[in-house]
């Protein structure tokens, strides 16, 4: 009773560190997001400008105000939104798929998003007032979960087996259509194209924060809404739905969720990897699998890495803006590979 109380206290130790160190980091973070660029900004005029919006203290001189909430502070904004929505749906799909390597693309939404985003650039980019690739990017992704449901379904229920190789499938066929939208394009849409699925939060707005935010928003309340279902399900189908668990329709939530999540984070931002598959696996590795913490942690880390991701995109190469998704990749390959490692080690994947 000892030890166990004592390896209670540790987890609960290291639970509370992990999230303040991710809280500190995320703020400091935003903070030298919004000071560096072509533009530079001094972090304590950054603290200015913020306060001085809310009638705090006095603006910083100069153009900082202006840069700081037309430029910089929306794309942060966007970035957190988007980190955090991908990181959650991530975790989300670890905990139904019962596998820690799960990760939102499974369900073939982001490949989804792809053929609506490329199919606008080369048929009506200006349609919607100019709305028309993320509406696209948002309907499309949307529809291509819904189908990897409906045909894993077509056999009787949708167990995890079939939802992972029909959404393969269907991933593979959205990656062909995407092909023929590239390759029919005229060269601009075709750039177009390729820059959107590498990831960028170039040119972001309060519309579009507004927009992702409050559907990212509910979806975020809605997943730590099942993170104790989740929990349940960890236990295993059979002795979940012993408990009173109804694991098709907690599943049919978390893909829906999922979907909702990942979709409204691509439809603005482009497809961005990795983040949704390394954060929430990092993190269960230094807190432990209980989605209830979990699920917080994943929010802080998505939007740590989106936000340091986003700082090297601007900075790495002077007066360029650099696609986003080089960086998560660049960061989510090696980690992926030490953890595959790891697990081949002590005989297992996870």
């Amino acid at each position: 009773m000892t030890q166990g109380a004592s390896g209670l206290r540790r987890r609960r130790r290291i639970r509370l560190q992990t999230f303040a160190v991710l809280i500190v980091l995320l703020a400091v973070c935003t903070v030298v997001s919004a000071a560096v660029g072509q533009y530079e900004i001094s972090p304590s005029d950054v603290l200015r400008g913020f306060l001085a919006r809310v009638g705090l203290a006095e603006p910083p001189e100069g153009n900082s105000m202006a840069v700081l909430w037309q430029v910089r502070f929306p794309r942060i904004a966007l970035g957190l939104v988007v980190g955090a929505s991908l990181a959650i749906a991530g975790a989300v799909m670890q905990a139904v798929f019962a596998n820690p390597l799960a990760e939102p693309g499974i369900i073939g939404v982001s490949s989804g998003c792809a053929v609506g985003a490329s199919i606008a650039i080369v048929a009506f980019p200006l349609a919607l007032g100019g709305f028309a690739v993320p509406v696209s990017a948002f309907v499309s992704g949307l529809l291509a979960s819904f189908l990897v449901y409906v045909f894993a379904r077509s056999g009787g229920k949708a167990e995890v087996m079939t939802l992972v190789l029909t959404g393969i499938a269907i991933t593979a066929v959205c990656g062909a259509i995407t092909s023929i939208a590239t390759y029919v394009a005229p060269t601009t849409a075709r750039d177009q194209i390729v820059f959107w699925q590498m990831g960028s939060l170039n040119g972001a707005s309060w519309g579009q924060v507004a927009t992702v935010g409050v559907i990212s928003a509910g979806g975020i309340v809605w997943a730590l809404s099942l993170a104790a279902k989740l929990d349940t399900l960890a236990l295993g189908e059979k002795a979940a739905g012993h408990v009173g668990l109804n694991v098709h329709a907690v599943r049919l939530a978390a893909i829906t969720l999922t979907a909702l999540l990942t979709a409204a984070a691509v439809s603005y931002a482009g497809v961005i990897s990795f983040v949704g598959l390394i954060v929430p696996h990092v993190l269960r590795l230094t807190i432990g699998p209980m989605n209830r913490a979990l699920l917080p942690a994943a929010l802080l880390g998505g939007a740590l890495l989106i936000t340091l991701s986003d700082v090297a995109a601007r900075t790495v190469i002077p007066f360029a803006d650099l696609p986003i998704g080089i960086f998560t990749a660049l960061v989510g390959g090696p980690t992926f590979f030490a953890l595959l490692r790891r697990g081949m080690r002590g005989g297992r994947y996870v």
